[in-house]
């Protein structure tokens, strides 16, 4: 146990689980993006063909898993756990995507930071002997979460500027115990903060401070600093959130400036209507599988991406309550570390 962690909140995988192949579906808007041309499928029907948002998202997360699955090569049987999570009321749209899947199941709710909460546990998964091959599925609807945690679409309520649009999509991933890379070689899990926000349409300021605290132990537990990575990438900040983050880890003594992004202000256009950019919890899955995934194979060495979480409910808003946050962070690497 004590090789595998490091500091107070981070562990080293020591096997490096592999991701052997990642797949993406996503929404009309997302489609009409900059990370567009990479997605898998683009829907244009928000419905999907069924007769509620909520079955069209389930629907998407199936698409994604059997995409992913036939680009693995892998069958039902060769999948030992599936990880995945979503934003609606008892993950249902992860249950019930799994219902029709022969595969054993652990529904997770991180919001937001569902991803790499299900790139950490499936990679410890493996690490540990408990697994030869994992999936990871995360998603997310904008009509569905919108009418759930915020006002239905149909009431046209005006939404600030601070405001972000959850993303319509779904992303999955599967990690395996061999494979020439990328590798998993870290992860640093977060810590439940809470800065005594409480609107449901400032989620970036929200969560900014959790990705700040995850980013500051990742490198104090590890001894890195921001140049061992290509790239930082937080999830689901979109513009407000990221510029308050970056504010924030300067006066932590980082300066992320030249290699920081997010996936919540890369996947709209600018002008595309949608306030401060994206959110949910398919935001940071479809933009690493399709967008990101590709070039640490290609271009990138390694890269920090780290998924926040706003951890509301409707009930704890309509209580009044504040919202607490958190994020999890994953490194992945082209190559295994040199000396492992």
């Amino acid at each position: 146990m004590a090789e595998k962690r490091i500091g107070e909140d981070t562990i080293f995988f020591s096997s490096y689980p592999t991701i052997i192949a990642t797949a993406s579906t996503a929404g009309k808007k997302e489609g009409e993006g900059p990370c567009a041309k990479y997605f898998d499928k683009v829907i244009q029907d928000p419905l999907y063909g069924e007769s509620t948002w909520e079955k069209a998202e389930s629907k998407m997360l199936l698409e994604s898993v059997r995409k992913v699955l036939e680009k693995a090569r892998c069958t039902y049987d060769q999948i030992h756990f599936m990880f995945s999570g979503d934003l609606l009321n008892q993950i249902t749209a992860s249950n019930f995507a799994a219902r029709e899947l022969p595969i054993p199941f652990y529904g997770l709710f991180g919001a937001c930071s569902t991803f790499t909460e299900g790139l950490t546990l499936g990679g410890m998964a493996i690490d540990g002997g408990f697994a030869q091959r994992v999936l990871v599925g995360a998603s997310s609807h904008y009509q569905a979460a919108e009418r759930q945690y915020r006002y239905p679409t149909e009431l046209g309520v005006q939404r600030p500027p601070t405001a972000q649009r959850t993303v319509t999509g779904a992303g999955a991933v599967i990690l395996g115990n061999d494979g020439p890379g990328p590798f998993l070689t870290a992860a640093t899990i977060g810590r439940v903060i809470d800065m005594g926000i409480s609107d449901p349409l400032n989620m970036g300021t929200a969560m900014a401070p959790a990705a700040v605290h995850t980013i500051v132990q990742h490198f104090k537990d590890t001894g890195r600093n921001p140049d061992y990575y290509d790239v930082i990438i937080t999830g689901d900040l979109a513009s407000v959130g990221k510029g308050l983050a970056e504010d924030l880890l300067k006066k932590e003594g980082y300066d992320v400036s030249d290699r920081y992004t997010d996936c919540g202000v890369m996947i709209y256009k600018p002008d595309a209507d949608t306030q401060a950019g994206g959110s949910g919890c398919a935001c940071s899955a479809v933009v690493f599988s399709s967008y990101f995934y590709p070039l640490l194979k290609e271009e990138y060495q390694r890269l920090l991406l780290v998924s926040t979480g706003a951890l509301m409910s409707p009930t704890t808003y309509q209580q009044g309550e504040t919202i607490p946050a958190i994020a999890h962070a994953v490194a992945i690497e082209r190559n295994r570390p040199e000396g492992k």
